[in-house]
């Protein structure tokens, strides 16, 4: 079993320098202090096997078309039993998959060649560390978890996601986007720095510490947006904004907004005429596409339109404005007018003055997902746009959407969203291993249905909308002047699949685009015996 050094881990974080530097023999992190932890031990580990009860609601993903069957699943408490675990596996030769308490939209963590799952969502602490001057987050933490004690504890927040039940391990790494990112940016800016359990070429464990500064910046910047599962398990993450300055809580993170406008609005399809749909999506593209520049007032402006097709409910919009910022009403009015202009929809939709964490659980139960339901199957595509829709790339949304030959009451959707531009791409795309720094909208393909007997034809019913929406470059959002590709948090097998996806282009460079090859290198450094893989894992170069 590994045998982990106390001292070389302290002697790692040293390297960090600044904030982050351990002064002292007897200096310790926070989460290894001996006092702590009589009050509060690790948990486990425990080992859950096929004849325990809890086996077959271990092994399920939130979406039901991913079931594993592993020999077990290790529910690990600490730093020290996820090394244990790891190696043991190594040493057994077996594959491993890694759950950070949350879910995943694909096959990462559940599938037939997984013999060992790893889940980490025993490990939920959330505090503020004074010896790395950030706050620590344990890998199995959930947003919700995050939230509420970064606000109602320090006043501060991480701009990520609205579903609470979605783990910060993989959504941190893969970007990590949320209704305040414009403004504040994506959660994997706020990375200061990680745990996390390695394996070398000699198949022994190590735990590193890979910061923004120091010796192993390399790493910190493969998992600042190279997506979960691929180099190693992180632990624990250390969170504190670049701009932070000074020693107190308070300051270490930013501070979200005392209250928003808030928008939930439907809009009846019966409402609407094709033109009239052509328009509304046209001026959302246009909108965007002229009000993303990190230093445009409208970076304080969020929104997601949410496109169902016509059986499953009608048009819904979310619109954030931070409240605090100058002549907010008139940014979230002129909107809302330049929106709904041609449409028939009335220009002046209600907005109310929300404070923010209300506003956080309200948007969570308005945007018409169910991506918590665990009782339903699902398929998710996704692309970042430069720019808006074509009029030919409207019909096509339109076509599938209106069609009378698919039917499903549950969600069958398109979202376009705001979640990118602004703060996002005020970084540089070399910063980190982020490569939509200069999209403007996220577009989120979404259906859900109950039973394997229905795949053929809800999956077949995604398919052509997203192939057909980008006909014009081979059925998929390929990187250039009109696209960034796709979102690896909201991970698609059809892209990896040359079955399906007939477009030539690579998944790899769908998802990472220029970044690939750095990424490459980062997981031969890394993970140079590939230890670490899933069905969209990042490959050595």
């Amino acid at each position: 079993m590994a045998t982990i050094s106390r001292r070389s881990l302290v002697k790692r974080t040293a390297l960090l320098g600044g904030a982050s530097a351990l002064l002292g023999g007897g200096a310790q992190l926070l989460g290894d202090n001996p006092a702590r932890a009589a009050i509060l031990p690790p948990y486990g580990p425990v080992t859950v096997g096929p004849d325990d009860p809890r086996y077959t609601q271990l092994v399920t993903a939130y979406n039901n078309r991913w079931v594993g069957s592993p020999q077990s699943v290790q529910l690990v408490g600490s730093t020290a039993q996820v090394a244990d675990a790891v190696q043991a596996a190594v040493s057994a030769g077996q594959l491993i998959s890694v759950r950070g308490g949350g879910h995943c939209y694909a096959n990462f963590v559940y599938n037939s060649q997984v013999r060992t799952v790893i889940d980490l969502s025993m490990m939920t602490r959330v505090y503020f560390d004074p010896v790395m001057n950030a706050f620590a987050v344990e890998g199995g933490a959930s947003l919700a978890d995050i939230y509420e004690i970064l606000y109602r504890g320090y006043g501060v927040f991480l701009p990520g996601g609205h579903c609470p039940t979605t783990g910060i391990g993989g959504h941190a790494t893969g970007g990590g986007h949320g209704m305040l990112s414009r403004e504040f940016g994506l959660i994997t800016d706020h990375i200061m720095a990680v745990e996390m359990v390695v394996v070398g070429s000699d198949g022994r464990v190590d735990v590193v510490i890979a910061g923004r500064d120091g010796p192993n910046r390399d790493l910190w910047w493969a998992i600042s947006g190279g997506g979960g599962g691929n180099f190693g398990v992180i632990t624990k993450y250390w969170f504190r904004s670049p701009s932070a300055t000074g020693d107190s809580p308070s300051q270490a993170l930013v501070a979200p907004p005392a209250k928003v406008l808030l928008t939930s609005y439907v809009i009846p399809w019966s409402s609407l005429t094709q033109a009239q749909f052509t328009a509304l999506i046209a001026n959302l593209g246009a909108f965007f596409a002229a009000n993303s520049a990190p230093d445009s007032p409208y970076t304080a402006l969020s929104t997601q339109l949410t496109i169902p097709h016509v059986s499953s409910g009608n048009i819904s919009l979310v619109t954030v404005v931070d409240a605090t910022v100058p002549n907010a009403g008139q940014l979230i009015s002129t909107y809302h007018a330049d929106l709904t202009a041609g449409t028939g929809i009335p220009a002046d939709i209600p907005y109310s003055d929300v404070l923010w964490l209300s506003a956080w659980e309200t948007i969570d139960t308005a945007v018409p997902l169910i991506e918590t339901n665990a009782l339903l199957r699902n398929a998710v595509k996704s692309a970042f746009l430069v720019q808006g829709f074509t009029p030919a790339q409207i019909a096509s949304i339109y076509a599938n959407m209106t069609t009378s030959s698919y039917s499903n009451p549950l969600p069958a959707l398109l979202q376009l969203g705001s979640m990118a531009g602004g703060a996002i791409s005020a970084v540089p795309q070399s910063a980190t291993a982020i490569s939509y720094r200069s999209s403007v909208m996220l577009a989120f393909y979404n259906v859900y249905w109950p039973t394997p007997a229905g795949d053929a034809t809800n999956i077949g019913w995604l398919r052509n909308l997203y192939s057909q929406t980008f006909a014009g470059t081979g059925g998929v959002p390929a990187p250039g002047a009109a696209y960034q590709g796709c979102c690896i948090n909201l991970p698609d097998p059809d892209m990896a699949d040359p079955t399906i996806n007939t477009s030539g282009i690579p998944w790899q460079t769908l998802y990472y685009g220029s970044n690939y090859p750095r990424l490459q290198e980062a997981k031969s450094a890394w993970d140079p015996t590939n230890f670490f893989q899933h069905p969209m894992s990042i490959t050595a170069s």
